[in-house]
């Protein structure tokens, strides 16, 4: 006679709910009776297929549903739409600039007119838009039956395949597709005719064999859980890069863009290249031990001598103190990346030129949403007879505007290597405005320190680069953006703009 099949509690439970069905039953009701998420069932049913009590049947399936953009669109019309009523209303000839009065960006614009000139119903010249009077009902029935298509799926509907018209939708931004694993539960005749007889009942799991177990004999009864490392763990969602590092690649990409090189530098710098050099005086606030992380068990050679030579007597003569030379030789981690750029101004010399240093620097702060004591800065020059202040502010603006962020703040500032400085400011929605834009023109002792020629001018940034990351990324607190936590990996929402370039 066959002895009775014991189960652990949560199996029991999935049997004896399939057997009382009696047909095949979702994982997402499974998961709803038990209380527990579905990725939590899997090893339970994959151990229960392995006795032959249950069989699993996997299907995939398309879930459509309207974007963000096809509710708009839903509710206030197809831009294509809105512009033809437009020439209709008025004058058959308009400008695109008065287009834009419709409460359409320059981008709708432009695809309606492409959908317009497709039914032959519009014409351009130069700037100017011409309604063309033609056969309008290919057109209206196609605009019918793409807002009869909006209207169905205002709620999203599944799908056993994509339909035709779903990727014309989805190129156009209206609706989202995305796949969804369906897994029905079946029991098996083995498993109805056990539960039948009453030959399957509900055991104590152990997972973990304590003292108390051993003590009160309760370990006789149980049944003890098997380790199959055969069985597959929950699926993640792959992703090609951490969302950091999609970030920094994307700013790269926009700099060398714009004419920029990258150059790299030193962590562990002298104070003659992080300080000295940068027309900053050994007396300042900036330098002391709360401040800088002075290195005692490393030492860095420095070579040029010719730096310290000018180094010294600028400093005596502008702050009129007696300036040291070993002071000047001492060993810090960089507190910011701006060494890279005056060591490439001294190597490089005279000339036009452009670069850019994304790498890491130190500071003995206070972790808190804003600040860490390892982070990044970005930080670059613009080098030539012929630049101007209004050069820095035009780049500024241009790498807020490509990064998604149209308003900029500036207020005047002083660092003490550069004049005129600005800080620059852009608006986290929840953190409200952070500044991330300091810079400014090198002055001219930071410059004949390393013998520039006076004719060149040098206009200097440092971009408080994990700030903008944060307001980029959609994060309030700078530590998500070096997390390794999987949750906050995949919630995190990539602006599509890097995405197209990951």
């Amino acid at each position: 006679m066959l002895e009775s099949l014991v189960l652990p509690p949560r199996q029991f439970k999935i049997v004896k709910y399939l057997c009382e069905a009696g047909i095949g039953v979702d994982i997402s009701e499974l998961s709803g009776f038990l209380g527990v998420k579905e990725s939590d069932l899997m090893r339970d049913l994959i151990e229960l297929e392995s006795k032959q009590l249950i069989k699993l049947e996997k299907t995939v399936k398309y879930l459509i549903r309207l974007s963000k953009l096809g509710l708009k669109y839903l509710e206030l019309g197809l831009p294509e739409e809105r512009v033809l009523k437009y020439l209709m209303s008025g004058d058959e000839k308009v400008s695109l600039k008065e287009l834009a009065s419709i409460g359409l960006d320059e981008d709708e614009i432009k695809a309606s007119l492409g959908h317009l000139r497709k039914y032959g119903l519009v014409k351009l010249e130069g700037a100017s838009v011409i309604l063309v009077k033609k056969e309008l009902s290919a057109f209206l029935e196609e605009v019918s039956r793409v807002k009869e298509l909006l209207r169905t799926h205002a709620e999203p509907i599944l799908y056993d395949s994509v339909p035709e018209w779903a990727a014309t939708l989805k190129r156009r931004k209206l609706v989202e597709v995305d796949d969804v694993k369906l897994i029905k539960v079946y029991p098996t005749q083995n498993l109805l005719k056990l539960m039948s007889e009453g030959k399957v009942v509900e055991g104590v799991l152990i997972t973990n064999l304590t003292s108390e177990a051993l003590v009160s004999g309760a370990w006789k009864k149980a049944i003890f859980k098997e380790f199959d490392v055969g069985v597959e763990v929950p699926a993640r969602t792959p992703r090609l890069r951490h969302h950091y590092t999609l970030f920094v690649r994307y700013i790269k990409e926009i700099l060398v863009e714009m004419g920029f090189e990258e150059v790299r530098g030193p962590y562990v710098e002298s104070c003659l290249w992080n300080f000295d050099a940068l027309f900053v005086p050994q007396y300042h606030p900036s330098r002391k031990e709360t401040d800088v992380y002075y290195v005692d068990n490393a030492s860095v050679e420095v070579k040029e001598v010719d730096v310290l030579e000018r180094t010294k007597k600028i400093h005596e003569g502008v702050w009129k103190y007696g300036w040291r030379e070993d002071v000047a030789r001492m060993t810090v981690l960089r507190t910011h990346t701006t060494p890279v750029s005056l060591r490439t101004i001294y190597e490089r010399g005279a000339g036009e030129y452009r670069v850019f240093s994304f790498d890491r620097v130190f500071r003995p702060d206070t972790p808190d949403p804003t600040h860490l004591m390892e982070f990044h800065q970005l930080e670059g020059i613009i080098v030539g007879k012929k630049v101007t202040f209004r050069e820095l502010l035009g780049f500024f603006k241009e790498l807020a505007k490509r990064l998604g962020m149209e308003e900029v703040r500036f207020k005047p500032a002083y660092f003490p290597f550069t004049e005129p400085s600005v800080e620059g400011f852009v608006k986290h929605p929840k953190l409200g405005w952070i500044e991330v834009f300091p810079g400014g023109m090198f002055r001219p002792e930071v410059l004949a320190s390393v013998a520039l020629p006076p004719e060149y001018k040098v206009a200097a940034w440092g971009i408080g680069i994990d700030r903008l990351a944060m307001i980029v990324l959609g994060f309030d607190d700078i530590r998500n953006l070096y997390s390794c936590d999987l949750d906050i990996i995949e919630s995190t929402k990539i602006p599509e703009v890097i995405l197209r370039n990951a």
